[in-house]
């Protein structure tokens, strides 16, 4: 049965068998005007619709409108479950329990990126349960796959709460000694997904500290305070505001693209960040146990790409809040640690609440 989907999107453009798997589009909704839908190649947020001030329904997710344009695509984490490993791994080599493992690839200049050249982002999932609400998902990462150690687990759930929340919940085991750092990589625009800009929207992140980068966005390991530069959002500012202050910080990355430290005390579920469109009038508020928050400005969207419905994606058109562990764990001690060890389970929520009172 075609399920009629908010985002105009068709479930038979994500009908494809890729390394003998079957991919398709799930649809959730709430009955409370929200609406989210999934493909299972790469764990994919392809759309997430919630009404704006005025009731409209308004899709603010970036991605795009086939499985074929995903596999061709120059930004292969739109919406994505990044892993083993997201974010970077210095030198694509790390040490744990005194092996070196230094089989990783290097695709992000010198480091390695996201879980290496075929991330979880780019493996189709098994699906363990899915209902109107929610959607459960299973990958099964073999030992030495990319580099990494260790046969690994990961379940994924997805669920969309008639409070117009998106809820994912990550679970992970091995059977040998590994590293785990998992994260959703959706780009967000809250004016709408194929607005040309996030300059506007007003964003706070809960953080006293981020930690710098060198030119290749590795964390020199110390981490800095927020106050008195332009990487401070613990009151909101609008994104354009300062984003291109000639600040080491931000020329580096073209932009933000940096980790910050959250204000908060072990792993329980507390607030991490808060995004609002002047515009449409949704705001976004972002909870995680995660210790940390990658704030990722678009810097590096082209605008070539066709996106949902003939959308272009300039650069800075939207903007991501990837809960996470910091960059580089492995190599740096002083950092929450990333190793998850037989008889462990890695457990970790984010939630990204949505309202339109703005």
């Amino acid at each position: 049965m075609t399920t009629k989907i908010v985002s105009g999107l068709k479930q038979k453009d994500f009908e494809k068998v890729i390394d003998g798997k079957e991919t398709a589009l799930y649809v959730l909704s709430n009955g409370k005007g929200a609406e989210l839908t999934v493909t299972n190649y790469g764990a994919k947020i392809v759309s997430l619709v919630v009404p704006d001030r005025d009731g409209r329904p308004t899709d603010v997710v970036t991605g795009h409108s086939s499985i074929d344009d995903y596999l061709t695509s120059e930004e292969p984490y739109f919406g994505a479950i990044c892993g083993r490993y997201g974010n970077r791994i210095a030198k694509a080599r790390f040490t744990l329990d005194g092996v070196v493992y230094d089989k990783l690839a290097a695709n992000n200049g010198p480091n390695s990126l996201h879980g290496g050249i075929k991330g979880f982002n780019s493996v189709v999932w098994s699906i363990v349960k899915t209902d109107e609400h929610s959607i459960e998902l299973q990958y099964v990462a073999a030992d030495g796959e990319e580099g990494f150690p260790g046969k690994l687990t990961v379940n994924v759930t997805y669920a969309l709460t008639a409070d117009n929340e998106l809820v994912i919940d990550y679970q992970a085991t091995t059977d040998k000694p590994t590293v785990v750092n998992l994260t959703n990589h959706s780009y967000f625009n809250l004016s709408g997904a194929g607005d040309p800009s996030i300059y506007d929207h007003l964003l706070m992140i809960n953080a006293d500290y981020y930690l710098p980068t060198d030119a290749t966005a590795i964390p020199y390991g110390a981490k800095a305070p927020v106050a008195g530069t332009p990487m401070d959002f613990r009151e909101s500012y609008e994104v354009g505001a300062r984003i291109n202050d000639m600040f080491e910080q931000l020329v580096f990355g073209r932009g933000y693209d940096h980790t910050y430290i959250l204000n908060k005390k072990g792993d329980e579920l507390s607030f991490a960040a808060r995004c609002l469109s002047p515009r449409t009038g949704i705001a976004m508020d972002v909870f995680t146990t995660e210790p940390g928050v990658q704030l990722y400005t678009g810097n590096w969207m082209t605008g070539k790409l066709t996106g949902k419905h003939g959308q272009r994606y300039p650069m800075r058109s939207a903007l991501c809040l990837e809960t996470q562990h910091f960059p580089d764990s492995p190599n740096k001690p002083e950092y929450p640690t990333t190793t998850l060890r037989p008889g462990e389970t890695f457990q970790s929520r984010t939630v990204f609440s949505f309202s339109n009172n703005g």
